[in-house]
């Protein structure tokens, strides 16, 4: 079983294939963009009409930057997915990445439709924009703040044999949640394609992130539990059951909409925050693995 895990986690997120993504995601990203712009082109020269709510997407030059942040997005979503096996804390903070990438890709669906407004009179659309880059500079400094936190934790702990089987557990998570990854996915993609042939096709951040966060919740509640028969040091649990309550928040963000969804996004990275800085400053302790039952 040990072999088959591995071998499969090896073969689907080992360094070679995340290299292969990587590059085929940065190619899909490139040509995403200049098949994009050529549809916005097309439509407001009138060689084409696309109507229904998939129009929004042709509205300006700039809402080709939608379909390139997407596969990004995707591509991400698939790095959060081979951290899974690492740690809690880099898997959360791929989900701040994920959350700052929706932000700012909603930022910029919305410039095309901002209206100013004369004189000192701010516009509602204006005020927005602000609260969306305040949550996107929150969401931004956390994210970094993960980042230096993995560098410095980095080789700090030996890995003993009952800690190796956890990361095994996780690992299988991990290709468990690949294949979630690529069911809702594709799902997404026929429904939306589906849902424009009928005059319909709008999008927003809850196409294929509400239902990946919630699995994604399911998965970290079952790491979670499974933790508790290897780890006895209360300090990690609560750490990572903070984790889970913020991976909680940021899926409710996405599926809440205007000034709320922004500030569960910013309340999300504060929490974060708060966590890191509450564990950070005290010395880390060696993990405390349960003894084995005879």
């Amino acid at each position: 079983m040990r072999d088959v895990v591995e071998a499969g986690f090896e073969r689907t997120m080992g360094a070679g294939m995340d290299e292969n993504v990587r590059r085929g995601a940065i190619i899909s990203a490139v040509i995403g963009f200049f098949a994009h712009l050529s549809l916005w082109a097309l439509n407001n020269s009138g060689q084409i009409t696309i109507i229904g709510d998939s129009a929004e997407l042709v509205q300006s030059p700039l809402s080709a930057l939608y379909t390139p942040f997407s596969i990004l997005l995707a591509y991400e979503v698939y790095q959060l997915i081979r951290t899974i096996p690492d740690s809690f804390s880099s898997s959360v903070g791929k989900q701040y990445e994920i959350a700052t990438l929706l932000v700012v890709r909603d930022i910029l669906k919305r410039l095309p439709e901002v209206d100013g407004s004369d004189g000192w009179e701010v516009s509602d659309d204006v005020a927005f924009l602000l609260v969306e880059c305040m949550a996107f500079l929150v969401l931004f400094y956390t994210a970094l703040t993960y980042y230096s936190m993995k560098k410095e934790e980095d080789g700090r702990h030996s890995i003993s044999e009952d800690v190796g089987a956890f990361i095994l557990t996780k690992k299988a998570v991990a290709i468990s949640m690949l294949v979630v990854f690529v069911i809702i996915a594709l799902s997404s993609l026929t429904g939306w394609i589906a849902a424009a042939q009928e005059g319909g096709g709008s999008v927003d951040r809850t196409i294929f992130f509400l239902d990946f966060f919630t699995f994604l919740i399911l998965a970290d509640i079952l790491i979670l539990l499974i933790s508790y028969w290897f780890y006895t040091d209360f300090r990690n649990l609560a750490r990572n059951t903070g984790f889970v309550l913020s991976t909680v928040i940021i899926r409710v963000a996405i599926s809440a909409a205007g000034v709320s969804s922004m500030i569960l996004f910013t309340l999300s990275g504060i929490l974060g925050i708060a966590i890191l800085r509450m564990f950070v400053t005290d010395k880390p302790s060696e993990i405390s693995v349960l003894p084995r039952s005879s």
